[in-house]
């Protein structure tokens, strides 16, 4: 079985699909990988090390994917690649699958068996191929860095000859994987951390790592059977947006995390909130890429509003890609080196699995995935 890597040609992405050390994993099992030359490149793993593990340095990009019997990225096929690869090959990736119907579409009728990495499931056995997880808590990790060296002071108490430094006030909203991730690092650099969830069971998560819950009351609010926050209604948005608007005006830092999965992101803050805020205080959105759950938010910029600072880039884990790189990596090899048939030399993707039921998009010439259909 041959498994072919091609470089990422995403305007901007700095993270790499596949790193040596996967490589050598896959190449152990019997698999022949071939990669395209400079694949590595945007995180300095030159073509020597993918060698050294077993691979194929490939120049040609068109007869690398032709010959594939399985193709592994980082983002989304060109549309225009998409019928270069054989029928019946495996293709695994971010697909965007509920924005990208056209893409989905043209995947069924080349006959490509195309696996969406968004729709791993969130179980116990698939976490070690959960790379929105991974991603997502490197993104919160990266928005709290981003956001200190934004702000205009220090985030820890200091005693000083010149008198006590208070430690700056940091609340973040959305207490999931990026969130959790979010709260742990403005803990360890010394911020005062606030958190706010609609889910009342994450209370005890946010406690333990040191922040304190702002409750609001919104009813009945549980979680989706992936640990997703359901989404709110529009009385409920109205309810949690008053409750945040003064715990906002007390903060130097805040720091969005909500998003629902498929759909565009809720406005969290509005501008009357951000009026109310300090002036130099710093808001993160890490939902700018979805819709943003701040009212102005400019995609991959910065703003300015009423003395207060606005980030809403989109690739937040790619601002640490080797990190990065190495963890979506781990979760790809981790989905391939599962249903690997080592006696048979083929992938086996049983549609009766639970895994495979859950991020299976198309195969067989069809949409397949019950979520799209």
């Amino acid at each position: 079985m041959v498994i072919a890597v091609p470089r990422e040609v995403k305007e901007g992405e700095t993270r790499v699909p596949l790193v040596p050390e996967t490589a050598k994993k896959l190449t152990d099992t019997g698999m022949v990988l071939r990669v395209e030359k400079g694949v590595g490149e945007p995180c300095n793993f030159p073509d020597a090390g993918y060698a050294d593990a077993g691979a194929e340095i490939i120049t040609d990009r068109k007869e690398l994917l032709k010959g594939a019997d399985a193709v592994l990225r980082l983002n989304k096929p060109p549309l225009e690649e998409v019928g270069l690869l054989k029928a019946g090959c495996v293709h695994v990736s971010y697909l965007d699958p509920f924005a990208e119907k056209n893409l989905i579409q043209k995947l069924a009728d080349a006959n490509v068996r195309a696996v969406s990495m968004e729709l791993i499931p969130r179980s116990t056995r698939a976490q070690k191929m959960d790379a929105l997880s991974s991603q997502a808590s490197l993104a919160g990790y990266v928005a709290v860095i981003m956001a200190a060296s934004r702000y205009g002071a220090i985030l820890p108490m200091m005693t000083t000859p010149a008198g006590t430094i208070q430690p700056a006030r940091v609340f973040i909203i959305g207490a999931g994987v990026a969130g959790l991730q979010a709260i742990a690092t403005a803990r360890r650099l010394g911020a005062r951390v606030d958190a706010f969830d609609t889910r009342p069971v994450v209370e005890e998560q946010v406690k333990s790592l040191g922040a304190r819950f702002v409750k609001v009351d919104l009813g009945n609010q549980e979680q989706t059977k992936d640990g997703y926050a359901k989404e709110l209604t529009q009385e409920q948005l109205e309810k949690q947006r008053e409750a945040m608007a003064n715990q906002c005006a007390l903060s130097d830092i805040v720091i969005t995390t909500a998003q629902v999965f498929g759909r565009k992101a809720p406005l969290l803050i509005t501008s009357d909130m951000i009026g109310r805020m300090k002036p130099g205080s710093v808001i993160v959105d890490m939902a700018a890429a979805t819709g943003g759950n701040v009212e102005g938010s400019g995609l991959d910029r910065e703003v300015s509003k009423d003395g207060v600072v606005i980030l809403g880039h989109s690739n937040l884990a790619g601002m640490v890609p080797v990190t990065s790189s190495r963890m979506y990596s781990s979760n790809v090899g981790n989905f391939i080196t599962e249903f690997w048939d080592q006696e048979n030399g083929v992938l086996k993707l049983d549609p009766q699995d639970e895994i495979v039921a859950g991020c299976l998009v198309t195969s067989d010439g069809r949409i397949v995935n019950q979520r799209l259909i």
